[in-house]
């Protein structure tokens, strides 16, 4: 089994890059493989809507002088799909968002994320976080998949790097929580035998 998070800040090391990581800690600790991409420090074009991908049915974007492609394909091989983000006036990250658009309009149609797990972590200074948290759930909902809780919202407070880390026992223990719960859910979904609905 294998996990993919996608990190939509562009601060490596920071308190979103920390949550990930605290989640997928708690996975490897389970024997669940891992992987961590950091998308906000990449060029990420938004979907120009051109349709190309739904004509051709490839599981490919037409853009490809950037990485969304390589995206797609980690997110079709993995079994769970973490996404993290800052909080950007009470929204994710253009790079985030870019994600979320172009992955969604690819994969949709095709069924390719149809009950993989997913799960959305979101780093805030003060406010907007469940705005935040929601843009991510939303991409999980409608490609029907598997949304892991846990035990409060999936986030941390802290404005500085590190200060989820130093200063939010509260969010770092959701984090802990929230990759128990995936790791959970993941073992028992791989000895159920896959059945259509």
């Amino acid at each position: 089994m294998k996990a993919v998070a996608f990190n939509g800040s562009p601060r490596r090391g920071g308190n979103t890059d920390f949550l990930l990581k605290t989640v997928l800690t708690e996975l490897e600790s389970e024997g669940i493989a891992s992987e961590v991409i950091q998308v906000g420090s990449q060029r990420l074009r938004g979907c120009r809507a051109c349709g190309w991908c739904r004509k051709t049915g490839t599981g490919r974007c037409v853009i490809d002088d950037d990485p969304l492609n390589d995206y797609l394909e980690k997110m079709c091989a993995a079994d769970a799909i973490l996404l993290g983000s800052p909080t950007y006036f009470a929204d994710v990250t253009a790079e985030m968002k870019a994600l979320i658009d172009r992955a969604g309009y690819v994969l949709r149609p095709l069924n390719s994320l149809v009950r993989k797990v997913g799960a959305g972590l979101v780093a805030a200074r003060r406010g907007g976080a469940i705005h935040t948290f929601d843009t991510l759930n939303h991409f999980f909902l409608v490609n029907q998949m598997i949304v892991i809780g846990s035990c409060y919202w999936n986030d941390g407070l802290g404005g500085a790097a590190g200060a989820v880390a130093e200063e939010d026992a509260e969010g770092t223990e959701t984090a802990r929580t929230l990759g128990r719960n995936m790791a959970w859910a993941l073992q028992r979904l791989k000895r159920e035998p896959e059945t259509d609905v």
